[in-house]
């Protein structure tokens, strides 16, 4: 894993380039803040062993992440698109939508359907409704998923999702 440890004083607002991770100390942060989405796409994991990188949110601009109630490990945001993030927002006590733990239900229930063609259709269209963008008759996504992230996403191997990818594109249900 390629990530940087972000500093133990939190800066108004962090930039980072597609690709580049940062690890969240939540130990280090002032209480009762967050991290507030400016603009990108970041995807939200556990640095843990044992979990070996388990995707926990996408989160995009607006979406708040309040590091107190994760892993005491920390967790690492990843950006999918170049990020922009203020890293001492103020928690929204108004906003009952937790956009983390709403999607680590949605990925979680993904988890449990019954064929890894059910799960890659539902990972698929979660991520069309909530971060597509309308291009035509089509929509596609603003960043890249590997075929190894969408097989750790619906609980399978990258061999199996690469199969079920190729089998949409064949359909051309998929480019």
């Amino acid at each position: 894993m390629n990530f940087h440890n972000y500093g133990e004083v939190p800066s108004k607002t962090v930039k980072i380039v597609t690709g580049q991770t940062v690890l969240i100390d939540p130990t280090s942060r002032p209480k009762k803040t967050c991290i507030e989405i400016e603009s990108g796409i970041a995807r939200v994991y556990c640095p843990c062993e044992e979990t070996e990188g388990m995707t926990l949110a996408f989160l995009q601009s607006g979406d708040q992440l309040k590091t107190e109630s994760l892993c005491s490990e920390g967790v690492c945001v990843e950006a999918l698109t170049d990020l922009s993030f203020h890293s001492n927002a103020e928690i929204d006590e108004n906003n009952e939508f937790d956009a983390v733990n709403e999607w680590t239900l949605q990925l979680l229930k993904i988890r449990h359907l019954g064929s890894a063609e059910q799960r890659l259709q539902a990972l698929l269209s979660i991520l069309v409704n909530r971060m597509g963008r309308r291009c035509g008759q089509w929509c596609e996504l603003p960043f890249r998923l590997t075929h190894e992230r969408i097989g750790e996403l619906i609980g399978s191997t990258r061999v199996t999702s690469t199969r079920l990818i190729s089998k949409l594109r064949s359909s051309e249900l998929l480019i």
